[in-house]
C-alpha cells in the first residue's frame, strides 16, 4: 500500500496548486499560479512561475505519516504561464497553463516524463469600486476589505490515468473537468496585510473505459468535491527607489471527498493536505513588475494529511502589467 500511494506523488503534485499568499491584490495585483488577480487599475497582465516540488513520504488513509523507502527521489517541475484581462470595471478573467516534468527514482526504477498539466479558466468579480488599501484607519469606511467572487473551470489538458500511459509516473493531470466557486477577502493597512480565501470545487462525471493503457469494462466516475481554505498575514517594507518588499506567512487546508463509481462511494479515495508557506515579494514603484519567491512545506507528522504525499515546493514567479 505504501508503494502504491508513494507512486501517486507525481500525479497529485500536478493537480493541486495552492491558493498561495496574496499581497494587496486590490493595490498591486497578485494571486497564485492557478488564479491571477489584477490590481484595480490594471487592464492586462502576464505571469510566469516555476514550481520545484520534492516529495518525501506520505500520509496513509488513517492520517499516519510514513517515509518513502531509502533511495527514493521523487520530483516534479512545473512551468506555469498565465494571462489576465480586464473585461469591465468590476470584471476580470485569466487563463493558466502548466507544463510539468516528472523526474523520479523509486524502488530501483527511474522515470522521466513530461507534458502539459490541466489548464484553468477563471473569472473574478470585484465587489468594490475603489482601491481598499489605506495607510491609516480614520473612519469605518477605511476598514472595508477587497472582496472577490470567482468562478473557475479546470480543463483536462494533462495526461491522466485514463490515457495511454503505463503508470502514475507519466501522469500530469486528473482527466476530469472541475468547476470552482471561490471567495477571497483581503485587506491592507500599510504596512500590514491579511487575506482569506475559500474555494469549493465540483468535478464533472465522465465515462471510463481505459486505465493505464488497458481497456476495462466501461463505468462512470466522478471525483469527490474539493475544498481549499487559505489564511495569510504579511508586512511590507520600503526598498530602494520607492520599491516595496513584502513578507507573508500563509496556511492552507485542502480536502477532497470520496470519489463515486457508477454512483457508489469508493472508500479507498478521498484526501487531505495541510501546509504552510512563506513568501517574499518585490514590487517596483509603479507595481507593474512583481517578483515573488514562495516556499511551501507540508509537515512530516501525523494528522496533517490523508492519502497524500508530503512535499516541499519552491516557487519562483514574475508578473508584469502590460
Amino acid at each position: 500500500m505504501a508503494m502504491q500511494l508513494a507512486k501517486l506523488a507525481p500525479l497529485v503534485g500536478a493537480l493541486f496548486i495552492p491558493l498561495g499568499s496574496v499581497h494587496a491584490a486590490s493595490c498591486c495585483g497578485g494571486g497564485s499560479a492557478s488564479s491571477l488577480i489584477m490590481a484595480k487599475s490594471s487592464q492586462r497582465m502576464v505571469a510566469a512561475s516555476l514550481d520545484i516540488e520534492h516529495y518525501d513520504g506520505l500520509w496513509r488513509d488513517d492520517g499516519h505519516w510514513v517515509p518513502d523507502p531509502t533511495g527514493s527521489d521523487l520530483n516534479q517541475y512545473r512551468l506555469n504561464l498565465g494571462y489576465a484581462q480586464r473585461l469591465a470595471d468590476r470584471w476580470q478573467a485569466s487563463l493558466n497553463l502548466p507544463y510539468a516534468v516528472n523526474a523520479n527514482h523509486y524502488g530501483g526504477v527511474s522515470s522521466d516524463t513530461q507534458g502539459f498539466g490541466d489548464a484553468s479558466l477563471n473569472v473574478l468579480y470585484e465587489t468594490f469600486d475603489d482601491i481598499t488599501c489605506v495607510y491609516q484607519v480614520n473612519t469605518i469606511e477605511d476598514l472595508k476589505p477587497a472582496v472577490y467572487l470567482g468562478l473557475g473551470l479546470t480543463l483536462p489538458t494533462g495526461i491522466s490515468p485514463y490515457d495511454d500511459v503505463s503508470d502514475n509516473f507519466d501522469i500530469t493531470g486528473r482527466g476530469f473537468y472541475r468547476v470552482d466557486g471561490s471567495l477571497q477577502v483581503e485587506k491592507t493597512v500599510f504596512p500590514w496585510n491579511a487575506a482569506f480565501g475559500y474555494t469549493y470545487g465540483r468535478y464533472l462525471e465522465r465515462p471510463v473505459n481505459r486505465e493505464y493503457g488497458r481497456y476495462v469494462e466501461p463505468y462512470h466516475k466522478r471525483l469527490g468535491d474539493r475544498r481549499t481554505t487559505m489564511l495569510s498575514f504579511g508586512r511590507s517594507f520600503h526598498g530602494a527607489n520607492f520599491s516595496t518588499w513584502t513578507a507573508t506567512l500563509a496556511y492552507s487546508d485542502m480536502s477532497e471527498d470520496h470519489a463515486r463509481i457508477d454512483g457508489h462511494l469508493d472508500p479507498t479515495t478521498g484526501l487531505q493536505k495541510r501546509s504552510y508557506a512563506f513568501t517574499l515579494a518585490w514590487a517596483n514603484v509603479s507595481k507593474s513588475w512583481v517578483l515573488k519567491g514562495t516556499w511551501s512545506h507540508a509537515p512530516r507528522s501525523d494528522d496533517w494529511g490523508r492519502n497524500f504525499p508530503t512535499t516541499d515546493v519552491l516557487t519562483l514567479g514574475v508578473t508584469h502589467v502590460l
